[in-house]
């Protein structure tokens, strides 16, 4: 990661790296929350690769480099979950986008517990939406993910790889890891699946397994072999 983007005070997201200007929210976000100072350096991104390092002049921001257009990594790596109970989902959204999974799908399993039907899931995966914005700008990511769903597991399991006691290890050539409820995969889920791979010897909660899996998939990936 490039100094200017670690060290900036803060990083945002606005509609063009070209003409930066930070919108209301983001103006309170730096000036009230944060309380910066005029100069204070704060770098912006649109969220699909580009960004740019700029500084707090009033309630604008003025540009001090040109902008930088990222690669995206070598190949998307996707995080598959049923949603566990409570705020834990965010939870995940949040450690996921922060660990660099590019895309995260909420599952609806047959043992799930949680169940979003119609406008409540469309509030929710929204207000996910917002939680891995947020997480992607503090972790200071100019490529954001996507977050989907609510999905039904039996649509989307066929061939996958999922996360089970006794299965192999995680290896290089591994894109995506589906994780299930708190009550476990069912037998026919089972079969759907192409491969199990083994997240540790510990049984995990959900919103864990989701992570360790990012984690170590990203590393995976990141390892300049």
């Amino acid at each position: 990661m490039e100094e200017s983007l670690r060290r900036s005070a803060a990083h945002i997201w606005v509609d063009d790296v070209d003409a930066p200007a930070p919108d209301d929210e983001a103006t309170h976000h730096l000036r009230r929350v944060l309380r910066l100072r005029d100069g204070a350096a704060v770098s912006v991104t649109d969220g699909v690769g580009a960004w740019r390092a700029c500084r707090l002049v009033g309630h604008d921001l003025e540009s001090v480099a040109p902008v930088i257009r990222e690669d995206q990594p070598r190949w998307p790596i996707t995080i598959l979950a049923a949603a566990p109970k409570g705020d834990r989902v965010e939870w995940m959204v949040q450690k996921c986008t922060e660990v660099g999974v590019d895309r995260i799908v909420v599952l609806t399993a047959e043992r799930s517990v949680m169940r979003w039907e119609d406008e409540r899931a469309a509030r929710n995966m929204d207000r996910l939406r917002r939680i891995a914005v947020e997480a992607a700008l503090q972790s200071r990511r100019v490529w954001f993910p996507v977050v989907e769903g609510p999905t039904p597991a039996a649509t989307i399991l066929a061939g996958a790889v999922i996360a089970e006691l006794g299965g192999r290890q995680l290896d290089v050539g591994d894109r995506s890891v589906a994780v299930g409820p708190e009550g476990g995969w069912t037998p026919g889920e089972l079969r759907l699946a192409g491969d199990h791979v083994e997240l540790g010897n510990n049984v995990l909660r959900v919103e864990t397994a989701a992570v360790v899996a990012a984690n170590r998939l990203v590393m995976l990936r990141d390892d300049p072999w």
